[in-house]
């Protein structure tokens, strides 16, 4: 008798090895964003997702930094370590652990700490002495935040630290969720994701953010490995069709509400669909523009309200827009409808939350306290829900 082999199952402690189908900018020329549409084949994985459910991405480290560091370290890469945060069976090359496994970025206290007691440089012992001490806790704090592990090397170039001891402080290269931007029911074999690209400078350095620029730069179409796993997420269009969704996604937090779309469409939906859209300018920065307008059209979406900062001299973002809208917004709810946000937790979402507590204080007739409990009997109820980061 002959056994089939069980399908592997993929998941975070066993990534598919995807491959990237697509990798298109979304950002028109003269955009001050690079933002990209990226399509992740996940062939015959297994592998299935709902709308609102994230990608997981293992990402690696970029090459000239990893080159860097083993330069200041006077290492060859060939080095074996057994770096304490990973809890290996066995020794791994030092260029393995620094490109796949290792998080080259947040620096902590304990490396200076380390330096201090490496170096024979007085100078360099007093310099650390100074941030070490107990009153330039602040001063510390920001040291910190300007620079990743290599600038500590640099500054400090005659501490040695063996291959070990340095990985010894490294946290786990972990990896980034992104919300996916396709449905299932549509593209089962392919996940779409809407990633803004991470370029700044600190420190007098160029930096990179790990996953965006994997993804951006280094992932080459149809032949880097990306090793993926589904997150799945509360976080789903409501399971009653005829339910009107209100959508606020401005800049990729638009991700998760394109699968939305194209899974209410798909599925024969007939509640109203809303979206409000903020980016900087239209001209460059509406993202998936076309299909919204399309949908638009077809009277999938019933309504489109946008707002680009930059286009005009005061900046409008999506709270204002709810608050212009605020009389219908608050017919909505009343009449059911799931209220969902997507995209930055420190900012964006403290503003459309206070924005919406005004709106049903304000055309609901109600005071602060009656306006929180209202919201919170939406959240209760899983009509207000949001997928922040």
């Amino acid at each position: 008798m002959h056994l089939e082999p069980a399908p592997a199952t993929f998941s975070k402690d066993n990534p598919f090895p995807a491959r990237l189908t697509e990798n298109r900018l979304l950002n028109r020329p003269g955009s001050a964003k690079d933002t990209r549409h990226f399509v992740v084949d996940l062939g015959d994985s297994g592998l299935t997702y709902k709308a609102g459910d994230s990608l997981g991405v293992f990402p690696t480290n970029h090459p000239d930094l990893v080159a860097e560091v083993l330069q200041r370290l006077h290492a060859t890469g060939d080095e074996p370590v057994n770096p304490a945060m990973l809890k290996l069976m066995a020794p791994i090359p030092l260029r393995e652990a620094l490109t796949r496994r290792l998080a080259l970025a947040g620096p902590t206290k304990k490396i200076l700490e380390t330096l201090a007691a490496s170096t024979p440089d007085p100078t360099e012992k007093e310099k650390i002495a100074g941030l070490l001490a107990p009153e330039a806790k602040e001063q510390l704090a920001a040291y910190l935040a300007e620079r990743e592990y290599v600038d500590l090397l640099a500054e400090f170039p005659h501490a040695r630290l063996s291959p070990q001891v340095f990985v010894d402080h490294l946290r786990k290269l972990m990896p980034r969720l992104y919300s996916i931007a396709s449905s299932g029911k549509v593209h089962p074999t392919q996940v779409h994701l809407t990633v803004a690209v991470v370029r700044y400078e600190t420190n007098g350095r160029p930096r990179h953010g790990v996953c965006s620029t994997f993804l951006a730069d280094r992932a080459a179409v149809n032949e880097t490995p990306v090793p993926v796993f589904v997150s799945h997420s509360h976080f789903a269009p409501p399971a009653d069709g005829a339910r009107d969704v209100i959508m606020v996604g401005p800049g990729t937090g638009v991700a998760p509400f394109r699968a939305f779309m194209q899974e209410r469409v798909a599925t024969g939906a007939t509640g109203r669909n809303w979206l409000f859209f903020g980016d900087q300018r239209r001209a460059t920065d509406f993202l998936y523009e076309e299909e919204w307008l399309a949908w638009q059209q077809q009277g999938k979406l019933a309504r489109l309200d946008v707002a680009f900062s930059r286009d005009q001299a005061e900046k409008i973002y999506v709270q204002d827009r709810m608050r212009q809208a605020g009389a219908e917004l608050w017919a909505w709810l009343q009449g059911g409808a799931c209220f969902y946000v997507c995209g930055d937790a420190k900012r964006m979402a403290k503003d459309v939350d206070a924005a919406l507590h005004e709106i049903i204080a304000q055309h609901g007739g109600m005071d602060a306290a009656a306006a929180t409990e209202y919201v919170k009997q939406l959240k209760k109820d899983h009509r207000y829900m949001r997928d922040v980061y």
